[in-house]
Order: structure tokens, then C-alpha cells, then sequence
């Protein structure tokens, strides 16, 4: 195996022709012979450039309207003949086959086929297949071949040529190798997922899934980690489609805490109101709704100052002047939002480390989508949890019903509940949380927890008494026992929302009539491990 090899011979054949015939002249410049199929060759001669199509060299013409036209010993030949094997050298020139040094192939656009919500016809006839038969072919031969599959890499490729005399190394060739089977091996995820989800196979027998590597970081959770974020190609707005405006690259922890920030408050519809969503380590410290976004900030921020120091704000419509007047009193890592405006723009500036995200949009928080997490030996796979409750689906089981009021709240602090880590407390008042209860063993210390920052806020503030104090409270799974509930009698909560579902529910129920609560079930859960 030789280490700088030279590129006599190209085949280019491209779905996405960006930078194609800058790529192609640069090559023919360099003495490289040029082959091609059909749409390519045809822009490659308009350009005055000289090509062979690959009809010529296999002797078949194109067929079946594009579907045969490089699957024939003539091009894998080419591309997986061992050049240093006698019998592969004595069978190319037996059968007439020339060598194929590289190999540049982008793919039928079949995930954007798929996104633009085309019929199951005409995505199965994007479904490229001479493509990742060559790909494979060229990769695996990459101790004579080279092979491109990302417009990304031409210059790479030319940068490469200029530094080896027209040469192309072997540790370059291993490069361009593992990118390829990535992109065929991401290719082939994204077929086998639609085409799951086309036949409603739930539990399809394989799962695969792809990204795109989107930013190196510097480490994960910890320093010691190692760490990189990676995309998956969808449209839904969030961090991984947002514009970065000022401050330093995004951490893991930055990238996991502001998606759960975005994604909690997208629950909130802009058109019903401004919505703010304050995240610290994955849970919310505060969330809010306000008359203006300024409003609903400062009522986040008032259910837990203490946690909101250096955590993610989240807000729900285009971030303003007078809101980001608020946000910069105290140390923020990063503000996600839809929209910015330029005088928000100019505030920010002043704070270089504060990172700003928009995202042109909310994600639609009941969109249908996987998610899964990693075990040792495998991965669980489960739909997003898009439940959502409305009035209609309210059980009152109380002797006492909740009044408008507290019914509004009910439904604000379920919302949040379902974006807290189990077992989850939410207390609520006037479409604020005043407490936060999360990731507790036991649902007793998250009614506790949650009660007593409620207190250390009324504390902080020079309340008369704790804000918990007539507030609703949300559980995000039944009350076992009523002890649970009793913590948040204590607290002063007066209206409780739960899904139900107990074996002790009748106890839970008897003990809310005895404390004068109005109680509703869901019927629905909301755990987050």
C-alpha cells in the first residue's frame, strides 16, 4: 500500500451539483480525466469541459428511467480493484476495465423528499442505489481510492492535491473512507425510520439513527468527558437550528438545559400571551406568564432567584428592549428565543459572555417525534410525551370544584409539572410558579422542597407570608398516600391536579374534603426520568 497516491481518473456523479463545475475545471486542470452520468456530464460539457459518460465505458445506456446506469463490473471494477494484486491487475486488462482513483457521489435527496411530506411513491423513487453501491465500493478500496460525498470536502480535497504534488495521502484517503460509510450507513437510518413510520411498524426489529456532527465541544458533563453535539437533519426550531448571535460556544450541559428551557416553554402559545421558562441543570426554577414579556420574566424569575443565577431563560415571542433590560441585572448563560429586535441587540452587547439564540420559531409542542436514551447494551425508544390536558378532560372528584381561577392555574402548573424532573411538585399562583419540587425519591420531599423555596422567596422579598400561600398544586403522578398532599395543605395550597390512579385514591380524595381542597384528575401522567 502506498502512502501519496496520484488521481488520474474521476467519476462524478451528483444530486446536489453546488460547487460542481468549479470542482470538475479544477480537477481537469490538474490532468484528471473526467467521467460522468447523465444530468452531470450534460452541465460538464456546457461549461466547455471534456467528459466521458459512463454509458460509454459500461456499454449499456441509461435504463429505467435513471434506475441502472452505473451498476456494471466496468465502474466497481474500477473502483475495487486491488492494484497491487496481480490477478485484479490481469482481470482489469482482460475485460478492458480502467481504474476509478476517485469517486465524488451525493445522493437522491431523499430526506428532503421526506420533509417536504412527499406520497410513499415518490419517496421510494428517491431512494438512491447505484450511489451507496459505488460509495461502499470506493470506501472500502480507500488504500487506492478516494471518495467524496460532502460538497463540503472539495476543498479539501484540492488543499490536499496542493500540498502532495498532486497526490492524494493515505491518512486523507481514511478520512474521506469513514465519512462515506457514515453518510450511506445515515442514509440508510433515514429510509429504514420513514419507511417504519409509512407502514406503522412501531417496534420496528432494527433501529438506526444518524447525525451530522454540528460543533466539537470541549467536554460533556464533566472535563473529563468528552463530548460533541450532533444533528438530525429536522426542521423543528430549537437549539439545533437556532442562529448563535454573541458569546462563547454552547457546552453540553448549555445545549441540554436551553433545549429543555425551549421546548418547555413552547407549551405556551404566543398568541394567548408572553411566556418565560428559567432552567437550571435541565429543571425549571421559574416559569411565568405575563401581560408583557418583561412581566412574565420577572415573575419566573421571583419563584427562585437564588437557582436562576447563571441558568437559561426561554421566552416564548421576540425578545424586547425592556425585557433584556431585566435579564442582564443578574448573570445568565443563554437567552433562547424566537425573534430578537435590534435595541435587545444592543443591551446584550454589552455582556460578550452571554450567549443569545434565536430560532425563527416555537417548536409545535404536540408534534408526534421519537425519543431515546441509551442502557447499557442498548437504548429504550419512546414518543415524545405531547400529551396535553384541557379543560374538557378534568375529573373533579373533590366535593369542592376548583374556581376559574384556580382552574387557569391548574392547568398553568400541570404544564410546567410535565417538564420537571419525577417525582414533581409544582406550586402555582396568578400564571407563576412560587415552587418547585424536582427529582425526589419520594413525592413527600418534593412537596416539601417546593413549599420551602416558596418560603425562602417570601423571606428574600419581604413578603407577609409565603407566595405557596392560596397557590394550586400540580403532581406529575398520583399521590400514594395522602401524606404528600398533607405537605401541600400545610404549605397553603388550596386546588390540586393529579392524575389519579391510585389504589389509595378514595384515602387522598377523603383527605383534600376534610382540608376544604378542590382536587382534579387527569388520567394522565407526566414522569421524567
Amino acid at each position: 500500500m502506498t502512502d501519496l497516491l496520484p488521481i488520474r481518473r474521476a467519476l462524478i456523479s451528483v444530486s446536489d451539483k453546488t460547487g460542481m463545475l468549479d470542482f470538475a475545471k479544477a480537477l481537469a486542470a490538474r490532468g484528471v480525466q473526467l467521467l460522468s452520468t447523465g444530468g452531470t456530464a450534460g452541465e460538464m460539457r456546457a461549461a466547455g469541459l471534456a467528459v466521458r459518460d459512463v454509458a460509454d465505458v459500461t456499454g449499456f445506456p441509461e435504463m429505467m428511467d435513471g434506475r441502472v446506469k452505473t451498476l456494471h463490473p466496468a465502474v466497481h471494477g474500477g473502483l475495487l480493484a486491488l492494484r497491487d494484486k496481480a490477478e485484479h491487475v490481469a482481470a482489469m486488462e482482460e475485460h478492458g476495465i480502467e481504474p476509478i482513483d476517485l469517486l465524488i457521489v451525493n445522493l437522491y435527496p431523499f430526506e428532503a423528499t421526506v420533509a417536504k411530506g412527499a406520497d410513499y411513491d415518490t419517496c421510494i423513487e428517491n431512494i438512491d442505489i447505484g450511489g451507496p453501491a459505488m460509495i461502499r465500493a470506493a470506501a472500502k478500496n480507500h488504500a487506492f481510492v478516494t471518495v467524496l460525498t460532502d460538497v463540503g470536502d472539495y476543498k479539501a480535497l484540492l488543499e490536499e492535491l496542493d500540498a502532495h504534488d498532486d497526490r492524494v495521502s493515505y491518512a486523507f484517503r481514511q478520512r474521506m473512507a469513514q465519512i462515506s460509510y457514515a453518510r450511506t450507513a445515515a442514509y440508510d437510518a433515514a429510509v429504514s425510520t420513514w419507511m417504519a413510520g409509512a407502514i406503522g411498524e412501531a417496534a420496528p426489529r432494527r433501529r438506526a439513527f444518524a447525525g451530522t456532527l454540528a460543533q466539537s465541544l470541549r467536554y460533556g458533563e464533566n472535563p473529563h468527558q468528552r463530548a460533541a453535539f450532533y444533528v438530525d437533519g429536522s426542521d423543528r426550531p430549537g437549539v439545533a437550528t437556532a442562529k448563535q448571535w454573541q458569546g462563547k460556544e454552547l457546552s453540553y450541559n448549555n445545549i441540554n438545559d436551553t433545549d429543555a428551557a425551549f421546548e418547555l416553554v413552547a407549551e405556551f402559545d404566543p398568541a394567548e400571551g408572553p411566556a418565560c421558562a428559567i432552567i437550571k441543570h435541565a429543571n425549571p426554577c421559574g416559569v411565568a406568564r405575563g401581560a408583557t414579556l418583561t412581566e412574565a420574566y420577572t415573575k419566573a424569575f421571583d419563584c427562585d432567584r437564588t437557582s436562576a443565577f447563571g441558568g437559561i431563560v426561554a421566552l416564548n415571542r421576540t425578545l424586547d428592549a425592556a425585557t433584556a433590560e431585566e435579564i442582564v441585572k443578574i448573570f445568565t448563560e443563554v437567552v433562547i428565543a424566537p425573534d430578537v429586535d435590534e435595541a435587545a441587540l444592543s443591551i446584550f452587547a454589552k455582556k460578550k459572555n452571554l450567549r443569545l439564540l434565536t430560532t425563527g420559531g416555537l417548536p409545535v409542542a404536540a408534534a408526534p417525534g421519537l425519543a431515546y436514551r441509551q442502557v447499557a447494551g442498548g437504548f429504550l425508544v419512546q414518543d415524545r410525551d405531547n400529551g396535553h390536558v384541557g379543560r374538557g378532560d378534568l375529573k373533579v372528584v373533590t366535593k369542592r370544584a376548583p374556581s376559574a381561577e384556580e382552574l387557569d392555574d391548574l392547568l398553568f402548573a400541570w404544564t410546567v409539572a410535565k417538564h420537571v424532573k419525577s417525582n414533581a411538585i409544582v406550586y402555582a399562583k396568578g400564571g407563576a410558579t412560587v415552587g418547585v419540587g424536582a427529582g425526589q425519591m419520594s413525592r413527600v420531599d418534593s412537596a416539601m422542597i417546593a413549599a420551602r423555596k416558596a418560603e425562602r422567596m417570601a423571606e428574600a422579598m419581604g413578603l407577609a407570608e409565603s407566595p405557596a400561600k392560596g397557590a394550586v398544586v400540580a403532581s406529575d403522578a398520583f399521590f400514594p398516600f395522602p401524606d404528600g398532599l398533607m405537605e401541600a395543605v400545610a404549605a397553603g395550597a388550596t386546588s390540586v391536579i393529579q392524575p389519579g390512579g391510585s389504589m389509595n385514591d378514595a384515602d387522598v380524595i377523603a383527605a383534600a374534603d376534610e382540608a376544604g381542597l378542590a382536587m382534579v384528575f387527569t388520567g394522565q401522567r407526566h414522569f421524567r426520568h
